[in-house]
């Protein structure tokens, strides 16, 4: 996760150097519209969660705690699903249209499709669970090693 937040890191830099060094006026518009625009706050959550908490993992306590671990990738989770929800929102809030351009609302059906796809994906979570047998590695062991005895 440390490598990984650090690779991010770089990414998120290089995306905000590039829309500066194409001297593109839509491209920085873009760029300051997601850092400082009304959808701001997700942006820097998704920095927040995919640069900083990760970083966290630089101090031996942390590392070695396994709830501090369980948060943080609870925490990164967060921040991969807002940066899905900043580059499609954002995307919707500025179109290529000035006469499409307003605040992005969710409708109807498109609460229902995320909740529908929380639905699906707890059945088939739920269906796997129920058809994959739960082995115990240790009883596995314990098979082998009686027939590995009853062969010699």
């Amino acid at each position: 996760m440390l490598a990984t937040g650090l690779m991010v890191a770089h990414g998120y830099i290089t995306e905000g150097f590039m829309s500066w060094y194409s001297d593109d006026k839509f491209d920085i518009y873009m760029t300051l519209n997601r850092m400082f625009g009304p959808y701001a706050p997700a942006y820097w959550l998704l920095v927040l969660c995919n640069v900083l908490v990760p970083q966290a993992i630089w101090f031996k306590r942390i590392r070695t705690s396994v709830g501090w671990l369980f948060l943080i990738a609870l925490l990164v989770n967060v921040g991969m699903w807002t940066e899905r929800y900043v580059i499609v929102i954002t995307s919707l809030h500025r179109d290529f249209l000035p006469s499409s351009w307003a605040i992005f609302h969710g409708t109807r059906w498109d609460w229902l499709t995320l909740l529908g796809s929380f639905g699906l994906f707890s059945t088939l979570f739920f269906l796997f669970l129920r058809v994959l047998p739960a082995i115990s590695i240790s009883e596995m062991r314990d098979l082998v090693h009686k027939k590995s005895e009853s062969k010699a």
